[in-house]
């Protein structure tokens, strides 16, 4: 891998700082990968409706570059192709917030849906008015019921640009939201790739191409695309392209549209040059009115080689919105060559809760033997070795049939968890609750707020045991609720396969075994069994949920990366706890 970054773990940090660097006018939020504008102040007391997006990195100039008056107040930055966390979108939302609200705009991806929605419910529970528009405007995606819903891809930057200059405008949130719907249904795009993207924790490309290959319908985390075909010339994949949007946008002669020919990330501007000229003419043949083009690097996918083209219905109204000025640096013709000599940075407003201050050890339980404490502390150190040991493996799975990012998001998430556990209190419902805060912070993508939600139920459940110590059916019902939480939140059920299908068989063979009699250690052992023949199975399922969803049948034959992190972990504390109940 040849990048010019630093440390692969420093890549986005390090690059927001070159951002605010040389474009003043931003702002980054203190500990958080958020640029903001840098009259934020000013701002909050303005009366305007804030305008928030962002989702992972590795798309620039996509999100921050569109953080300025007219476009963004906050962009939010997730690691690169993964989700940021619901803290971070919490944070971002407080610290920009003024009286007139804020509108979030999420591209469809389980992951920023999941986070920014939870975030929304988690500000409009402080007060703040908040909506949410979600963009899916990549037609190469069946619309329809059994995937995971249709990809928010590069015409989402025309969403911004049309809610940016609403705010602008003073309009209240709701008249903002409608403008924002009105572009979101008005655009569609889809795209092509000449090559793979190699996202830097991972070190190697999430898919392979041969010389005469191309990827058409890819999205922008560099999985593999809806269909692998021949290279052919220019003009005839631009054909492709328009014809598939302009007809699921139901365009007739006399419409009129606005174009953006977008760089995926690795595309020379020759080339981008000669699919702007055949796009042109394509629409002008076809009795389209363009009144708008812009040719650029949009929304990228790193160093990925293709271009996506998105095409808007516009009105008046929507091109009055398109030519309103704007200064945000990733907008055409907006950056005026200023510099500072150090970032500047305003203070955030951190989110409620959290991790709680680290206490005293406790002492060994009255028998002799270690605390239910301490058990616990034990099973979650090996639950950790075990996925950071686990990270080349799910991600060389997770790159199969995804984006690549699962491995290294778990690590990730289960460093954070070493880290913080000495803080996490005494007893079990407390220690999973700190353990939930500190994955949803941590985690990101779509792991971070399920694997939150699964340890906020079991913690529930366990709550319910005031003044006792759970036993080993009340930790069953715990997973077993947990289980169900992360299917209301994600909305997949088992065979659709996700995590699910691991961990919903592990939690009731769990409950069954002990209700028939059995040790904990041969329940916990069914479980294990339970949750390996589920992972198995995903092999032979067609996804319905998730990003492997948008691969559908070329994922058959692969087992389900999420799933077989549950049953990684699951053995981990079935050997735990047995080692421990045995004396080990």
């Amino acid at each position: 891998m040849k990048k010019l970054v630093n440390d692969v773990s420093g890549v986005v940090p390090d690059m927001l700082e070159g951002l605010a660097l040389t474009h003043p006018e931003i702002a980054l939020l203190d500990g958080q990968t958020v640029a903001v504008r840098a009259d934020v102040a000013d701002f909050r007391r303005s009366g305007r409706v804030a305008v928030i997006s962002g989702g992972g990195s590795g798309h620039e100039p996509a999100h921050a570059g569109y953080v300025g008056r007219g476009m963004l107040t906050a962009a939010v930055c997730g690691d690169v192709f993964t989700s940021p966390s619901t803290d971070a979108v919490l944070e971002t939302i407080l610290t920009v917030a003024g009286p007139a609200g804020v509108l979030l705009i999420v591209k469809n991806y389980t992951g920023d849906r999941l986070n920014f929605g939870l975030a929304a419910e988690l500000a409009r529970a402080e007060g703040i008015p908040v909506e949410v528009v979600v963009v899916a405007d990549d037609v190469a995606i069946e619309a329809g019921e059994g995937t995971a819903g249709r990809r928010g891809i590069a015409g989402t930057v025309f969403v911004h640009k049309v809610a940016g200059a609403a705010a602008e405008a003073g309009l209240p949130l709701a008249e903002v939201r409608r403008e924002a719907e009105a572009a979101a249904a008005a655009v569609g795009s889809m795209g092509v790739g000449l090559s793979a993207c190699t996202v830097p924790a991972a070190g190697r490309p999430g898919f392979e191409l041969g010389p005469d290959e191309v990827e058409l319908g890819l999205g922008i985390h560099g999985e593999a695309g809806v269909r692998r075909t021949t290279v052919a010339p220019a003009d005839v994949v631009v054909d492709t392209l328009l014809d598939r949007i302009t007809a699921d946008l139901a365009l007739a002669p006399g419409d009129r549209v606005a174009l953006l020919v977008n760089n995926l990330g690795g595309t020379p501007l020759m080339e981008l040059q000669i699919v702007a000229r055949r796009a042109v003419r394509r629409l002008t043949e076809q009795g389209f009115r363009l009144e708008r083009a812009w040719t650029g690097s949009f929304l990228t996918a790193l160093e990925m080689a293709g271009c996506s083209l998105s095409v808007l219905r516009v009105d008046d109204r929507l091109l009055d919105r398109l030519d309103a000025p704007v200064s945000a640096p990733a907008w055409p013709a907006a950056h005026l060559g200023r510099v500072r000599p150090e970032p500047l940075r305003v203070p955030g407003t951190p989110a409620p809760g959290g991790v709680p201050a680290a206490g005293s050890r406790p002492a060994a339980s009255a028998a002799g033997g270690p605390s239910p404490r301490r058990v616990l502390e034990r099973v979650v150190e090996e639950v950790c070795a075990a996925l950071i040991a686990a990270e080349p493996e799910l991600t060389m799975m997770d790159q199969a049939v995804g984006d690549g990012d699962l491995g290294i998001s778990l690590a990730r998430g289960a460093e954070a968890v070493r880290r913080e556990f000495p803080g996490y209190g005494e007893d079990p419902a407390a220690v999973l609750r700190a353990l939930s805060a500190t994955l949803r912070r941590a985690l990101g993508g779509t792991s971070g707020p399920l694997y939150a939600v699964l340890l906020l139920r079991a913690a529930a459940v366990l709550e319910e045991e005031a003044g006792g110590v759970p036993g080993a059916r009340d930790w069953a019902r715990a997973l077993a609720e947990g289980a169900r939480a992360v299917s209301e939140l994600g909305g997949a059920e088992v065979g659709d396969r996700t995590m699910l299908d691991a961990l919903v068989p592990a939690a009731d063979a769990l409950r069954r075994t002990l209700d028939g009699g059995a040790e904990p250690c041969g329940a916990l052992s069914a479980a294990v069994e339970a949750a390996r023949k589920g992972t198995a199975a995903t092999a032979a399922m067609t996804p319905r949920r998730g990003r492997s969803s948008y691969l559908g049948e070329r994922a058959v034959g692969r087992v389900d990366p999420g799933a077989e992190a549950v049953a990684i972990w699951l053995e981990a504390v079935s050997r735990t706890l047995c080692a421990l109940l045995r004396g080990a």
